[in-house]
């Protein structure tokens, strides 16, 4: 009775560590985008959680949203991404929407770019102000 040897070449096994080691390789610089993009998504959400923030004036508003961001280390949204704008007259608050691109070196002369949406509604009247 003759067995056969069965499994992977040296070979074969060196394109499954080079495919495995290029789809890491290209994780690792997603990551970073995405864990920014969800930044951005906690520091709205907190935004509309803070008491009496539908009466506060723009300029406060986008310095609470960038002191939340500093904590979180983003540092690719700009000023110039953030746009406010008032809900439908008759109800208070605010729509604050956050567009923004990030581009990341992958290899050699290709990028990788993301872009990014988010927007929350902030009408929380509180007490505050």
């Amino acid at each position: 009775m003759k067995r056969t040897q069965r499994g992977m070449t040296l070979l074969s096994f060196v394109i499954v560590l080079a495919v495995v080691g290029f789809f890491a390789y290209v994780g690792m610089k997603l990551f970073p985008m995405y864990s920014e993009y969800y930044s951005v998504k906690q520091a709205l959400k907190g935004l509309q959680g803070e008491m009496g923030i539908a009466n506060q004036d723009p300029a406060r508003i986008k310095d609470l949203f960038f002191r939340r961001l500093y904590i979180s280390y983003s540092d690719n949204v700009k000023p110039e991404n953030v746009k406010l704008q008032r809900l439908q007259k008759g109800s208070p608050g605010w729509e604050m929407t956050v567009n923004y691109e990030v581009r990341k070196s992958l290899v050699g002369n290709l990028d990788v770019v993301g872009k990014f949406h988010a927007s929350e509604n902030l009408t929380n009247v509180g007490d505050g102000g």
